[in-house]
């Protein structure tokens, strides 16, 4: 009576009707609310991370920021023969007058031919911050396409990093449009299996994409505290599928194994629905407040991207939590109100897969525990070293930001990126050295660089090309460009860099008393990054650890299952991320997921893994637990009630497993490399989870532990001295 998900699950379905039409109204507010503030994109100071960050601060300062930069290139069209140079000259004159009429653009540069004279570039700057520029550059790209089609024997491109955002953009949004296809039709048969009912199987997707719907709603909203970075709603499809039908699924089996239960009417539709709510939703509330507690913890990360994905993930989940808590009871109960008024027309009832297979577990299940039950410590044993063994190559992870160069060439820009590249390598990378100084001391400072820039490219053999000295207007600041014709994660660049900042700054401008000097640049923000997220890794899984513990102390009152949850989710977590390693880091499968390999893993990948990892295995470790627990508060021994909770729960625990599987598989096929190890990765991770660590690891070391599993849990009945005089029999000894 005291409990709040059977107070609600009550009100619910007491009032179905007004519960749905609430639930409607709830999801149109949301959305509404969400649409008329509009979304709050993160700034270009947003993403600022360590000492990049720090120089790119002290450039804005000074007005020496990066701006949006746009490139056109002016080379001959395929299978016409050698460059016109006199065209090739008329082509960028149009463009560069072209240009120069437009609001967006602040400047336009001369011409610049390559070193081998077969190409042209002209450079455009636009107006407004650096990751502002994707948002205008429409109107350049039509005056590019313009004067290609006026000069048909030339082939005329515009790059830069606006037009690769948009086309990063368009192709996202194409990938995640075909993940919809192949995720939504999968999940729908995966519910008519479990169920064989299409009515029940429309349910939980109805559910999880209403969820869906508000928290896009709520989370633009919300992106005015913490700015979305552009990954939210990707996020929110990801998680809000996942979750939604899984909680949905959760609730749903459960009150139809009650129903099954009391086939004979002596429970009513409110009875079971109230019973669901005090079991199985309970266990809902105790996992969603997991996933989103666990989520949370990506705020630690101090990182613009990862709050917004934690933003996305909180949202989405304890709305999810909601739907199942209100509008679900209302739906069973108008369910449940149309099987009586079958039954009080004398029409037989059909049950349904989930009923009949809630009640033995089904022969798989008695398959698989008949050796968990016979050999526990072998079970655990074998299983756990097989996790061990998988993850291994974590040992060798290689951790970095994926640049430019990692997209995928279905991008058009990308395959002009490419040519340009080929054509001015001096334009790959380059170091920007900046300093902030007294006024009085600009000489002072710019003499210094200039000694840098002569070392440097004396010295570095990854320097090359002409450096550039700007100076601010107030003469505060002075900005040193040094280019680097390599891979901005190359060894040579990377090494640069370290040189760089450990040597030729601290020896020239950075030995001037009073300055203050960082080194940015495309080379400095790939390695600052990854460097950043390595510092944090520590933090955040330790909090993920303090969570895990915590919470599933406090839903079970022992110690020790708080314990077991914390190291199987490490387990689990590591073995994931070293299957990871194998397929993505060490080439494996490259034709079968058509991707090519970087040699290394995206720097956000692990940390999103494990925080996403972390929140979902507390759905499948609370839901099976509940029922062990439950089972052994009727007074049934530690063993049977650890066979029979996995027997009732496996079924309910490998459908959602595959439902979830479904939606992160189909991010695996997305173009963008880290999209598809993060997608791959969670699919392994849940794979392994339920399959593995639900059903051999944890009920094996459950069974080794015997009583101590509720230490010092009170009021746990002695075992063999049940409170119910008839426990449910499991179907395996």
């Amino acid at each position: 009576m005291t409990n709040p998900t059977v107070r609600m699950a009550r009100h619910s379905a007491l009032h179905p009707w007004r519960a749905l039409i609430g639930w409607l109204l709830f999801v149109a507010l949301c959305l509404g609310a969400g649409i008329a503030l509009g979304t709050n994109p993160a700034a270009t100071e947003d993403f600022r991370i360590g000492e990049a960050g720090r120089a790119e601060a002290l450039a804005a300062e000074g007005g020496l920021q990066q701006k949006p930069l746009e490139r056109v290139l002016v080379q001959a069209a395929p299978g016409t023969g050698p460059l016109d140079r006199a065209e090739a000259e008329a082509a960028a004159r149009e463009i560069a007058a072209r240009m120069r009429q437009l609001p967006e653009v602040l400047a336009v540069a001369e011409a610049v031919p390559d070193a081998e004279h077969t190409a042209l570039r002209v450079d455009i700057t636009m107006k407004g911050a650096e990751f502002d520029g994707k948002k205008h550059v429409d109107a350049l790209l039509a005056q590019t396409a313009a004067v290609r089609a006026a000069h048909p024997g030339l082939l005329v491109e515009e790059v830069g990093s606006p037009s690769i955002g948009k086309g990063v953009d368009k192709l996202r949004g194409d990938d995640l449009s075909r993940t919809e296809v192949i995720a939504l039709p999968v999940t729908l048969i995966t519910l008519l299996i479990v169920f064989g009912s299409v009515v029940m199987a429309v349910v939980p997707l109805l559910l999880a994409l209403s969820s869906i719907v508000a928290a896009v709603g709520l989370s633009m909203i919300a992106s005015h505290v913490f700015p979305d970075a552009g990954v939210g709603t990707n996020v929110i499809l990801l998680i809000g599928l996942a979750v939604g039908v899984d909680y949905t699924l959760f609730h749903l089996k459960r009150e139809r194994e009650e129903r099954a239960r009391a086939a004979g009417g002596r429970l009513g539709t409110q009875a079971l629905v109230e019973l669901a709510a005090a079991t199985s939703g309970r266990a809902v509330v105790v996992s969603g407040l997991a996933v989103a507690v666990s989520s949370a913890t990506l705020y630690l990360a101090d990182d613009v991207i990862f709050s917004s994905i934690a933003t996305g993930a909180v949202v989405v989940t304890l709305v999810a939590v909601l739907s199942s808590l209100t509008v679900l009871p209302a739906l069973l109960a108008l369910l449940g109100a149309r099987a009586e008024r079958r039954r009080a027309r004398g029409k037989p009832l059909r049950r349904d897969r989930a009923s009949r297979t809630g009640r033995d577990g089904g022969r798989i299940t008695g398959a698989v525990l008949r050796p968990v039950a016979k050999h526990p410590a072998v079970t655990f044993a074998v299983s756990t070293l097989a996790l061990l063994a998988l993850a291994l190559p974590v040992l060798h992870i290689d951790i970095t930001e994926m640049s430019r160069e990692t997209h995928s060439r279905a991008i058009p820009a990308m395959r002009t990126y490419d040519r340009l590249m080929a054509a001015y390598p001096e334009l790959k990378a380059m170091h920007q050295v900046v300093v902030r100084a007294d006024p009085e001391r600009a000489g002072e400072v710019a003499a210094a660089l200039r000694t840098l820039a002569d070392r440097a490219g004396a010295e570095d053999p990854a320097i090359g090309g002409t450096p550039v000295l700007r100076t601010s207007a107030d003469r505060r600041t002075t900005l040193l460009e040094l280019a680097v014709p390599r891979s901005v994660n190359s060894p040579e660049a990377r090494a640069s860099l370290g040189r760089l900042r450990s040597d030729l700054v601290p020896g020239t401008v950075g030995a001037l008393a009073g300055t203050e000097v960082a080194v940015t640049g495309e080379v400095a923000r790939y390695a600052d990054y990854p460097a950043h997220q390595k510092r944090k890794l520590p933090l955040i899984i330790g909090a993920l650890l303090l969570v895990t513990f915590v919470m599933t102390v406090w839903a079970f009152r022992s110690v020790v299952l708080g314990l077991v949850g914390v190291l199987l989710n490490l387990l689990s977590a590591f073995a994931s991320l070293g299957v990871l390693v194998l397929v993505f880091q060490h080439r494996w499968a490259e034709g079968v997921l058509d991707f090519t390999s970087t040699g290394s893993i995206g720097s956000r990948v692990p940390l999103f893994l494990f925080v996403i990892l972390f929140g979902l295995s507390m759905d499948y470790q609370v839901f099976v637990i509940s029922r062990i627990r439950e089972a052994r508060l009727d007074g049934v021994p530690t063993r049977q009630a650890v066979l029979q909770g996995l027997s009732s729960s496996a079924g309910v625990v490998t459908s959602a497993a595959v439902v979830m599987v479904t939606v992160f598989a189909s991010f695996a096929a997305l173009h963008l490399i880290e999209m598809k190890q993060i997608g791959f990765s969670l699919a392994v991770a849940v794979l392994l989870d339920a399959f593995v660590i639900r059903i051999l690891v944890l009920p094996s070391l459950m069974l080794l532990l015997g009583e101590a599993n509720w230490w010092p849990a009170r009021g746990i009945p002695r075992s063999g001295e049940p409170e119910r005089p008839e426990p449910r029999p499991v179907s395996v000894g």
